[in-house]
């Protein structure tokens, strides 16, 4: 499995879908932790965006999951950014290997 840090991008126009869609990300966001799909997340402190950590077998695998998510399908996300993370220390650490 590969760990893959992925950057979500709002515009500050998402705000009310974001808001009406939060649930629901968050029940799909604790789904997949529980599952050790999903090793950590959540929102920047400004509001602008958020980090996913992802394990997943490969980047279309991936994508897959991220089509998923209920702040997808709102079209509360503006952008976002993947790359193949490599923790080496910490507790994430043992999910690289």
């Amino acid at each position: 499995m590969t760990v893959f840090a992925v950057e979500y991008v709002y515009d500050a126009e998402s705000a009310e879908t974001r808001d009406a869609t939060r649930p629901a990300h968050r029940e799909w966001t604790a789904g997949l932790a529980e599952e050790g799909t999903i090793l950590a997340s959540g929102p920047y402190s400004d509001g602008a965006g958020a980090l996913l950590i992802f394990k997943a077998a490969d980047e279309q695998a991936l994508n897959e999951i991220l089509k998923q998510d209920p702040f997808a399908g709102a079209g509360a996300i503006s952008g976002t950014r993947t790359m193949v993370w490599a923790p080496l220390t910490g507790l994430l650490a043992e999910h690289a290997a």
